[in-house]
């Protein structure tokens, strides 16, 4: 007899829908998936048997082909345990049930037959809402999860037993009610602006940094707050909203990293990888692509400590997330592009001991170790990178001064307050912030008055800025106009746009 029950397989940050075909026919005992699966896949016969026996069914002593279609989407993981056992069920005449063409099946069973966490439950649901199923049968763990996608009913299952008897009427599963997003808390920046001593010309240009979403390199010795200030940006990023909290959802429910209690990412994500990490770590990769830390950052922070020391290759795969937003990772199999729109925070010692410059400690470095120390870092990639901050040490003064400073909510107030009217002036051309302006929206919304222009040509000529330097000059200017409620970029404001913007090898 055949049986079909539907499932979903995961690509990239998608879901596809996957039909379980099973057969039971005449012939030698045994169990044959075919339709593209991984060992993963494969390994699900073994404990769909030992599921089916613990469950107090019976192992069909038949010849069972399992399809799963369509054939050309390649099976991976363990979430087709379920829908199989269902099939295997179904197809031996075991069990009776109602209609399950709007039902979608997901879930890894254990060898007793409980369920067991799966990944990627809300792109899961998300498809099946977009496809027009009418119910979704996953693990427990992963309800809440499902919950979030609205018009569809999640029931949370804990195993295959359980499953069955709902199916068949003897008991009911209650559905997981859907999850309201203003409901859930808001999440807090691991360090408040308050609590950073000094370095106001860092803050201050922090704050411009999250007003236009640009990218930020902070220079200083060792121990002068480098990370500390990284670490407290997302506290004065504006608030995610609902389709930015669901889009990086999405994200890290394909990594399986959401944690179990937090069916959705509230805060901007803060990733601080090791300067170890390859490339294919940083942007992705992998047989089957799996998302990296551009991707994990997405409409956050990528925060790269040490910059010099991540190696050169590391860092060159950098420039076109930089540019384009976006990572496209082709294999053999396809190619997967995920979604890669951070800021990029970077933080470096001035020279290899640190303290180049610096009026305590004595650099021990030749001039030459400076230079290949800094040239470590890539001109183009420099070239991308739209604030340089000096950070210098903090005075024992400022440090034992009890008084706090401005906190990271009022400061985040003044950035969404810029930030709206970035999104009202750019929002007809699809863009959300200054940074990502093209050449068109520069020419129309960054136009400078006389003396701007005169400003703006002699610092081409002493800076040697390049095209692009020019435009991102032009970028952080309107930013900073945008954050004093200006309509025009003033002299001012483009003053200060260019202190952003030094020598960095100048020494």
């Amino acid at each position: 007899m055949l049986s079909r029950v539907h499932s979903c397989a995961l690509v990239g940050l998608e879901g596809a829908i996957v039909e379980v075909e099973v057969d039971t026919a005449r012939g030698l005992p045994a169990m044959v998936i075919v339709g593209l699966p991984d060992a993963a896949v494969q390994e699900s016969r073994e404990r769909v048997q030992s599921a089916l026996r613990n469950s107090g069914y019976v192992v069909p002593r038949r010849r069972v082909t399992i399809n799963l279609a369509p054939a050309a989407v390649r099976k991976v993981g363990t979430m087709y345990d379920l829908p199989i056992a269902v099939g295997v069920l179904l197809a031996s005449e075991q069990v009776r049930v109602g209609e399950l063409d709007d039902a979608l099946i997901i879930g890894e069973l254990s060898l007793e037959g409980t369920l067991r966490h799966v990944r990627g439950a809300l792109p899961i649901a998300a498809a099946a809402r977009a496809k027009g199923f009418r119910r979704l049968f996953l693990p427990a763990e992963d309800a809440p999860q499902a919950a979030l996608i609205p018009d569809i009913e999640v029931y949370p299952v804990h195993s295959l037993r359980e499953l069955i008897a709902h199916l068949e009427g003897a008991t009911e599963i209650t559905p997981h009610p859907t999850i309201r997003l203003s409901s859930l808390p808001l999440g807090k920046a691991a360090v408040d602006f308050a609590e950073i001593k000094g370095q106001e010309h860092a803050k201050r240009a922090l704050e411009v940094a999250a007003a236009g979403a640009h990218n930020v390199l902070m220079m200083g010795p060792p121990g002068a707050g480098k990370t500390l200030l990284a670490r407290a940006l997302p506290g004065i990023l504006p608030r995610m909203t609902v389709d930015e909290a669901l889009d990086v959802t999405r994200i890290y429910s394909v990594a399986d990293l959401l944690p179990p209690d937090q069916p959705l990412i509230t805060e901007r994500p803060f990733r601080a990888p090791h300067h170890t990490i390859s490339h294919a770590g940083l942007v992705g990769g992998g047989n089957v692509p799996h998302p990296g830390e551009v991707s994990l950052a997405h409409r956050g922070v990528l925060f790269l400590d040490e910059l010099p020391e991540f190696s050169r290759r590391v860092l060159e795969v950098l420039r076109q997330p930089l540019e384009d937003k976006t990572v496209t990772i082709s294999r053999a199999q396809g190619t997967i592009t995920f979604p890669a729109n951070f800021m990029l925070v970077a933080a470096m010692n001035p020279c290899p001991c640190g303290y180049y410059g610096d009026p305590v400690h004595v650099c021990t470095c030749s001039t030459g170790e400076i230079i290949r120390y800094r040239k470590r870092i890539s001109g183009p990639l420099l070239d991308r990178i739209d604030l340089h901050l000096e950070v210098p040490r903090v005075e024992y003064e400022k440090l034992s001064d009890d008084r706090l400073g401005e906190p990271s909510e009022a400061i985040r107030e003044r950035v969404e307050e810029a930030r709206a009217r970035q999104l009202k002036r750019l929002q007809p051309f699809g863009l959300h912030s200054n940074a990502e302006m093209g050449p068109g929206e520069i020419r129309q919304f960054c136009k400078l008055d006389e003396t701007g222009q005169n400003i703006l040509r002699q610092a081409m000529r002493q800076m040697g800025l390049s095209a692009r330097g020019y435009h991102r000059v032009l970028k952080v200017a309107r930013t900073i106009a945008d954050l004093a409620g200006s309509e025009r970029i003033l002299s001012q404001h483009l003053a200060e746009a260019l202190q952003y913007r030094p020598r960095l090898f100048e020494l």
